[in-house]
């Protein structure tokens, strides 16, 4: 736990942003992009002779937002000497691309991150300069420059904690490696809650606090825990859900298993159980620590839980008596919103709680762009993220962000 490193995955990588001569553009239909060798990137490629190219299988994707779904194509690329033709030349080694959803979307400027997988394979990821998704990647990847030129990354800039690891499988990277204990803790599962359904997720959540492997004080690092808790529940949910879909796709889909139909419905609710059981656990374990800590609090949930407008603040400090009470201080108040990514759904919590100028939202979501968290603090937003990612971060931005440690002292000062 916490001790992944992305050299666990990945040789080398190494980053740019396109010219017009690397991207299909008006006038440009090379379908190559050179200059690898001087970042270093040739080591993991070879070196091709005159009579001789290397192909490789790739990951391409090209990501626009953070709110848009990724285009991807697996699609082979060749690494050659375009000067093969000529021997009386040194070589000029190019990866040569082929057309695809993907390729169709590049740009002169785009930025450009190609890393060589463990594997064999090559991920190549695009977008558009300046995006939140080139942000996160150079943090990810250690790319405090980059320009024209290719620039290599760092594999050791930051620990593969959960966070990073969502980040690489919205880019189609399986990062969930399979450990020798995993059929130890299936079978403990099994023993627990059955081989037939998945349980709620708050009991689930519970068994994954009282069966970490890691003993983590939550007293004195509530960092740690939560991002422990998190990290150990999500480990034990992949291991049991593997089973269960394993378990169902064994049985087939429909009368006579071929139901094509009732398999896309099948696949849809795996990933949308994914993403809504990763925000319910985040907010379970928050109550979990909050409570431990003593603070009074209160979740927007059930009835007459609401501000203005029927809005439902994730967390209110002390409770929701105390906000619609007009004499109980303001000063004393508190609101939390809890969101594993921010995206653009942080604008959300600005109008859960009219009397409290002063929002908090708490996310795991790592290296968000200066100009966002400039945008927050400009609209009241006080950003909570876990010590452990705040590394990834630059410097100026951690001076006004807060650690779960932080905000729990602040809520038992009210």
């Amino acid at each position: 736990m916490f001790n992944d490193q992305l050299s666990d995955y990945f040789e080398g990588v190494a980053a740019k942003y396109l010219s017009r001569v690397d991207a299909i553009d008006a006038g440009s239909n090379q379908h190559e992009i050179g200059g690898l060798p001087k970042a270093g990137f040739k080591a993991h490629l070879g070196q091709p002779g005159k009579d001789s190219e290397f192909r490789f299988p790739a990951r391409q994707v090209y990501i626009r937002g953070l709110d848009e779904e990724p285009v991807i194509a697996a699609n082979p690329v060749t690494w050659y000497d375009c000067r093969r033709k000529q021997p009386h030349r040194g070589p000029e080694y190019r990866l040569y691309y082929f057309d695809n959803p993907v390729t169709a979307q590049l740009a002169p400027g785009d930025f450009f991150l190609i890393a060589k997988m463990r594997d064999g394979t090559l991920l190549m990821v695009f977008t558009p300069a300046g995006s939140p998704i080139e942000y996160q990647l150079r943090a990810l990847f250690g790319l405090d420059e980059v320009g024209e030129q290719f620039r290599a990354g760092r594999l050791d800039a930051v620990n593969l904690l959960l966070p990073l690891r969502w980040m690489l499988e919205q880019l189609g990277i399986e990062v969930d490696r399979p450990e020798t204990t995993d059929e130890e803790w299936l079978e403990r599962l099994l023993k627990i809650f059955g081989a037939n359904q998945f349980p709620g997720t708050s009991h689930f959540s519970a068994y994954a606090r009282n069966t970490m492997p890691i003993e983590i004080d939550p007293f004195k690092q509530p960092d740690d825990a939560l991002l422990g808790w998190m990290d150990h529940e999500e480990k034990l949910f992949r291991i049991y859900e593997r089973y269960l879909v394993r378990q169902k796709l064994r049985a087939g889909f429909g009368e006579h298993g071929d139901d094509v139909d009732e398999f896309i419905a099948f696949s849809l609710s795996v990933q949308n159980r994914r993403k809504s059981r990763v925000g319910h656990a985040f907010e379970g374990h928050l109550d979990h620590l909050f409570k431990l800590h003593g603070l009074k609090f209160e979740q927007g949930r059930g009835k007459g839980k609401v501000t203005e407008n029927n809005a439902k603040p994730d967390f209110l400090f002390p409770d929701f008596a105390s906000y619609h009470n007009p004499d109980f201080p303001a000063a004393r108040l508190a609101m939390l919103g809890a969101k594993t990514t921010c995206k653009d759904r942080w604008r959300q919590v600005l109008s859960e709680a009219a009397r409290i100028p002063r929002k908090h939202l708490i996310t795991l979501e790592p290296a968000i762009s200066e100009a966002q968290t400039m945008e927050m603090n400009s609209h009241g937003v006080q950003l909570i993220v876990p010590e452990a990612i705040q590394r990834t971060y630059k410097p100026a931005q951690r001076e006004k962000l807060k650690d779960v440690a932080g905000l729990i002292t602040e809520c038992k000062l009210l």
